[in-house]
Parts: structure tokens; C-alpha cells; sequence
């Protein structure tokens, strides 16, 4: 019982020290006007982000007691709320990395690849926004690096399911069409959104991403 109770008090004593943060904002709050407003941003950022960090951490700890314990069905009923806080959490991470208040275009490495793959840059556009307007409730819409092809792919998710953990795909530019990511601004029309977060996507963060992701191969 003695090393049971001193296992438990360490365990949560090395999560308490890698607990998971709000990443902060490379950027003000106003930054990304008139594409996206301050309340959206700020709502966004400090209240829904923050909401899956701090349930993120909440579902860790409730991990780590239940591995303790060997409570195999305690383990298996957090599986969907680490699934969806801990994808919360992935998504945003990167979502806040992929816009930027800077103009910027793709690396000519990246260029080429969607060329290749679309034809041209507006006809990759057009497929992505298609596909992520098209999300039925809750999701979003991603760019993806495929290791196993060596190719860029296109994917939509529901929910907060994270791109990387659901198939495999290295994620690049994901697109947020969360109804919290735009309904104070643009109310239900989707598309005016989607078609509007192309003029503040970050293609420097996008390129890095894709030459990182090449590595992989």
C-alpha cells in the first residue's frame, strides 16, 4: 500500500512538471483584422484553446492514477477525451502557427509540389476549400504530407481528431471551421471564411513544415 501511495504521488508528481500550456500568440489579438477580429481571437485563443489544455491535463492525470491502479476500463473511458482535448490541443498549436498578419507565398519547393500535384495553385485552393467548406458540423480541412507516397494529400476531419494520429498524414496548413473559429464574423457563411483565411495563411510556417516533413520519407 506504502509503495503504492508513493508510486501515485510520483507519477502525478512528473506530470505536474510537464503539464501542457496555452501556447502563446505570435502575434496581438488584432493582428489578423480584418480576416479574423480581435473577440474571435481572443475567445479563441483564451478560452477555447485553453479549455482543451487544461482538459488535456486533466485526462493525463486521470491516466496516470488508472495505470497506477490497473484500472484497464478507467483507461479505456479516457481514450475519447484524450482523443478530442489532446487533438484540440494539436490543432490550435498549429493553427495559430499557419496565419500570420504578413503577406507570404509558398516556398519554390512547395510551389512545385502543388503544382505538379493540382496543376496550379488556384486549382489546389479550390479543391482544399471545397473539401473543408464541406465538413459536416465540427472539423476542419488540411494540407497533409503523405511519408508512405512521398505527395502531398488533402484530408477533412470531424471534431478536433488530429490529422497525424487519424491517418497518418504529416499535418502542414489546417483550416479551423469550428462555428467558435467565425460565427461572431461571418455568422453561417463558411465559405466567405474559408475563402478570406487564405489571405492571412503563413506559407513560410507551411513551406518549414513541408521541408520538414520531407525528411521523413
Amino acid at each position: 500500500m506504502f509503495l503504492a501511495r508513493n508510486f501515485t504521488k510520483t507519477a502525478r508528481t512528473v506530470i505536474s512538471r510537464g503539464k501542457h500550456t496555452l501556447p502563446k500568440l505570435p502575434y496581438d489579438y488584432a493582428a489578423l483584422e480584418p480576416i479574423i477580429c480581435r473577440e474571435i481571437m481572443e475567445l479563441h485563443h483564451q478560452k477555447h484553446h485553453q479549455t482543451y489544455v487544461n482538459n488535456l491535463n486533466a485526462a493525463e492525470e486521470q491516466l496516470e492514477d488508472a495505470k497506477c491502479k490497473s484500472d484497464t476500463t478507467k483507461i479505456i473511458q479516457l481514450a475519447p477525451a484524450l482523443r478530442f482535448n489532446g487533438g484540440g490541443h494539436i490543432n490550435h498549436t498549429i493553427f495559430w502557427q499557419n496565419l500570420s498578419p504578413e503577406k507570404s507565398t509558398p516556398s519554390d519547393d512547395l510551389k512545385k509540389a502543388i503544382e505538379s500535384q493540382w496543376k496550379s495553385f488556384e486549382e489546389f485552393k479550390k479543391e482544399l476549400s471545397a473539401l473543408t467548406v464541406a465538413v459536416q458540423g465540427s472539423g476542419w480541412g488540411w494540407l497533409g504530407y503523405n511519408k508512405k507516397t512521398s505527395k502531398l494529400q488533402l484530408a477533412a476531419l470531424p471534431n478536433q481528431d488530429p490529422l497525424e494520429a487519424s491517418t497518418g498524414l504529416i499535418p502542414l496548413f489546417g483550416i479551423d471551421v469550428w462555428e467558435h473559429a467565425y460565427y461572431l464574423q461571418y455568422k453561417n457563411v463558411r465559405p466567405s471564411y474559408v475563402e478570406a483565411i487564405w489571405d492571412i495563411a503563413n506559407w513560410n510556417d507551411i513551406s518549414c513544415r513541408y521541408q520538414e516533413a520531407k525528411k521523413l520519407s
